[in-house]
C-alpha cells in the first residue's frame, strides 16, 4: 500500500468509523463470475506467430536476395538483404546457427556472382568483402548476446532463491489443512517486493500471515524479511493471536529506529492474522488495516470476514494504542480461507473500475486452493489487461 489512502479503500478504518455489515457485502453492481475461464489450471500456451516469423526472417531475407538477384539485372544488387541476414539471426540462433547463415549468405553471393560473370568487378568484390565481414562480425555479436543472457539467467535464479529464502512456497497440507499461496510482481521480471505470506503450525493451531508493506523496492523487501522472521519467531511462542499482531508491531518499531530518511516515520503494514486451532472448526482473524478475509463454503456460499474494531496498520503505534481483539468465525469442512493484498482488490480495468473478488467468486466452488488461486489469478490478469499496477499475494486454506 502506497499511502493512507490506499489503507482506506482497501477497508481499513479508523476507530470510531462506522461498522460495515458482515454479511455478503456484495458492491453496487455484481460482476459475473469468472466467466469463460477454465476450471482448472493455467490457460493453455498460445502459439506465437510473430516469434515464428523472427526466427524464419534470416532465412526469408536469404530466399529474397538470391531471388532478386536472379530476377534483377548485373548493375542490381541485393547486398543490404545478404547483410541483414546474419546480423538478424546474431540475437536469435545459436552460435552455429549465425555461423551456417554467415556460411550461406557468403556462399549464395559467390554463385550467384559466378553465375553472371561479375566475380572479378571491384564492386562485385567489395560487396562479398562487406558480407564476409559483416557474417564475421555477426558472430561475434552472437558471443555477446548469450554471455550476457547467461548473465541474466543467473541473475533471475538468483532472485528466485532470494524469494524461495523469504515467500518459501508452504506445504500443501499442513496440520490437515490444504494449503497454496501464489505471488505475483506489479514489476516485469520481479520476484519479490512488498507484499508477504507465511503459514507456521504451533501447539494451538496453524497460524498465517498476509501483508502489505508500503513502498517498493529492496526498502520493501528488507521490512518483508522482518515481518516474516517476526512472525514465524512469535506464532510458535506467543499464546494468542493478539500477542503475536502485538511482537510484530515491536519489529516493526526497531527496525524503523534503523532506517534514516521518510520510511523511519512513515513505514507501514497492513496485514491480517488467521489462527484455525487443532480440531476446532473456527478461524480467529486479527485484522490491521487489510482488506477483509473470503470465506468460500462448501456450497459456492461467500462471506467476508471484515472486522468489527478497526486498527492501524502495524507500524502505526505511535499514532495511538488500541488493543487487538480476534474475532472468531466459524469454518467448517469443505470450506475455503482466502487471504489476499490489495494488487487483487485494486486492480483496474480498462475503464478503471476495481475487481471485485467477493463478486467474482460468489457462487463458484473449487475441489482445492490451489485451483482457487489459478483460476482467480487468471481472471484477474484479464481484468487488469495483463498489467498489474501493484504487486499481489494469495494465500488459501482449506479445511477438508
Amino acid at each position: 500500500m502506497e499511502d493512507e489512502g490506499a489503507y482506506a479503500r482497501a477497508g481499513g478504518r479508523l476507530p470510531g468509523d462506522p461498522v460495515p455489515d458482515p454479511g455478503l457485502g456484495d458492491g453496487p453492481e455484481r460482476v459475473p463470475p469468472l466467466a469463460g475461464l477454465p476450471t482448472a489450471g493455467p490457460p493453455p500456451r498460445r502459439t506465437s506467430y510473430g516469434r515464428t516469423f523472427v526466427r524464419l526472417l534470416p532465412v526469408l531475407l536469404i530466399v529474397a536476395a538470391v531471388l532478386y538477384d536472379i530476377f534483377t539485372p548485373r548493375y542490381f544488387t541485393a547486398g543490404p538483404l545478404y547483410t541483414a541476414a546474419p546480423l538478424v539471426a546474431a540475437p536469435i540462433y545459436s552460435r552455429r546457427g549465425t555461423a551456417l547463415t554467415g556460411v550461406a549468405v557468403v556462399a549464395a553471393v559467390i554463385g550467384l556472382q559466378l553465375g553472371k560473370g561479375v566475380i572479378h568487378y571491384v564492386d562485385s568484390l567489395t560487396e562479398l568483402i562487406t558480407i564476409a565481414t559483416v557474417a564475421v562480425l555477426a558472430v561475434l555479436v552472437n558471443g555477446f548476446v548469450r554471455r550476457t543472457g547467461e548473465r541474466l539467467v543467473s541473475v533471475r535464479e538468483i532472485a528466485e532463491a532470494a524469494q524461495r529464502a523469504v515467500l518459501p512456497e508452504p506445504a500443501e497440507r499442513i496440520g490437515g489443512f490444504e494449503i497454496a499461496a501464489c505471488y505475483e510482481a506489479a514489476q516485469a521480471d520481479a520476484f519479490i517486493g512488498g507484499d508477504l505470506y507465511a503459514v507456521q503450525d504451533s501447539a494451538r493451531g496453524i497460524r498465517l500471515i498476509v501483508g502489505d508493506v508500503r513502498g517498493k523496492g529492496m526498502g520493501a523487501v528488507a521490512a518483508v524479511a522482518v515481518v516474516i522472521g517476526a512472525f514465524r519467531e512469535a506464532a510458535e511462542q506467543e499464546a494468542t493471536l493478539e500477542a503475536v499482531a502485538q511482537r510484530l508491531e515491536r519489529a516493526l518499531a526497531r527496525e524503523g529506529t534503523r532506517r534514516d530518511g521518510l520510511d523511519a516515520f512513515e513505514g507501514f503494514t497492513t496485514a491480517v492474522l488467521a489462527e484455525l486451532p487443532h480440531g476446532d472448526g473456527i478461524v480467529r482473524i486479527v485484522n490491521r488495516g487489510h482488506p477483509p478475509p473470503l470465506l468460500l463454503y462448501a456450497d459456492g456460499t461467500l462471506r467476508p470476514l471484515p472486522a468489527r474494531e478497526s486498527a492501524l496498520p502495524l507500524g502505526m503505534g505511535e499514532l495511538g494504542v488500541w488493543p487487538d481483539r480476534a474475532e472468531e468465525a466459524d469454518f467448517p469442512g469443505g470450506s475455503t480461507l482466502l487471504l489476499y493484498t490489495d494488487g487483487l482488490s485494486e486492480a483496474r480495468d480498462g475503464r478503471g473500475e476495481f475487481y471485485e473478488p467477493h463478486a467474482r467468486l460468489a457462487g463458484r466452488v473449487f475441489r482445492h486452493p490451489t485451483e482457487l488461486l489459478d483460476i482467480l489469478a487468471e481472471d484477474v490478469r484479464r481484468h487488469s489487461g495483463g498489467g498489474m499496477a501493484d504487486d499481489m499475494a494469495l494465500l488459501a486454506v482449506r479445511r477438508p
